[in-house]
Order: C-alpha cells, then structure tokens, then sequence
C-alpha cells in the first residue's frame, strides 16, 4: 500500500461523537463497553521531501474509549503489513504524545523487540499487543504503560512498549508479560532502553530479559 494510501485512509478515518456506554444507561446492556482509558492513534509517515519536520510526519489518527470504537478502528485501517517502509503505528493513553520529550515519557522508557525480516504472522502479534495494553492486562495497576509502537523497516518490524518510569521491579513484571504476548522464545531477548539514552547509538540495555 503507498504513502497516499495509507495516509488517506487515516486521515478520513472517524469513529464517530456517541460515547453512551453500560456504564451511563444500566437499561441498555446493547451499548458500548467502556475501557478504562482512552486512547488515541497515531501515525508516522515517511518522509517524502527533507524539509518536512517530525511533526510534519506524525499525525493523530483517531480517539477511543470503548471496545467497540477499538475494533472500528483495527478494522478500518491498514495492517502493519500494508504499511510503507518507515511508517509507524503508536496507541498512547489519554493526551500523551508518542515522544520522548512528552512529560509522562520523559522519565520512563520501553521495552523493545525487533522481528527480523517480514514475518507473515505480524498483524496478529501487533493485534495481540494493542489488546494487551487496553485491556490492562499487562499492567493491573495502570500506573507503567503509556503505549505501544510498531516501526516498520527494511530489516523488519520492532514492536515496542513505552512506560512511565524505569523502576526495575515493576517494569520486570511488565516485561515478563510483554514477551508471553508477542509469543517469544525463551532464547528471544527482550530489551529495556531508557529515554535518556535514546539519542546513545551505543547506549546498552538497563534490563533484558
């Protein structure tokens, strides 16, 4: 799919005004399921003049707060194997840009795994993380996860979860999850990288499991 495509497509995307849920009508079990927060999409471009600026390349997508706005959402736009090289995908919590210098990210970092090559089973691997981090089920406490990344690249795909701190006991927990979700080996590693050192191209691992 080209840029024009995939960039049309997110910039018509909607899921609509209505946030009615079983939460605010306790008669209408038929409407939409609550999440514990919201989310927004995001998309990275790749970058098609060298004057366009990083803002120029990430856009908001789209906002959601229920189950059902989710899956709208996943089905209406392309799959990371539809995507262009250089493209990302990012679902954040509430208002929190997909950026470092974003004061719920400046202290916290990610844990990251790369696929080597063009894995054919990707879209259900970035499927099975974007449900993992609505859905909590990675962090019960809610106080860690800020979101998920997918970077589409020549040498493959890299999935990523950022956090809010790099507290070791909490994140080793988080982690632990995180590698069950996106299915890996035991002899797979998966690696922590703070913020502070994204700018190190030598900077090394603070957790790996």
């Amino acid at each position: 799919m080209s840029v024009e495509e995939v960039t049309k497509k997110t910039e018509t995307l909607s899921v609509g005004e209505s946030r009615k849920t079983v939460l605010s009508d306790d008669k209408e079990f038929d409407l939409k399921h609550p999440l514990n927060s919201k989310w927004t999409l995001w998309y990275t471009k790749p970058a098609i003049a060298d004057n366009e600026s990083w803002s120029d390349l990430l856009r908001p997508v789209t906002s959601f707060t229920t189950v059902e706005e989710f899956w709208a959402v996943q089905n209406a736009i392309p799959k990371p194997r539809e995507l262009p090289l250089k493209s990302d995908y990012h679902l954040f919590r509430n208002d929190i840009r997909p950026e470092w210098e974003d004061d719920a990210n400046s202290n916290g970092g990610k844990w990251s795994f790369q696929f080597r090559g063009r894995i054919p089973q990707i879209d259900d691997l970035w499927l099975r993380a974007l449900l993992a981090v609505i859905g909590e089920s990675i962090d019960e406490d809610e106080s860690e996860i800020n979101g998920v990344v997918i970077n589409v690249r020549r040498s493959g795909y890299k999935i990523g979860l950022w956090t809010r701190s790099t507290r070791q006991a909490p994140l080793s927990k988080v982690g632990a999850k995180f590698k069950a979700v996106l299915q890996l080996e035991e002899t797979d590693k998966l690696e922590f990288f703070a913020h502070s050192s994204a700018n190190d191209k030598n900077a090394k691992p603070t957790l790996v499991l």
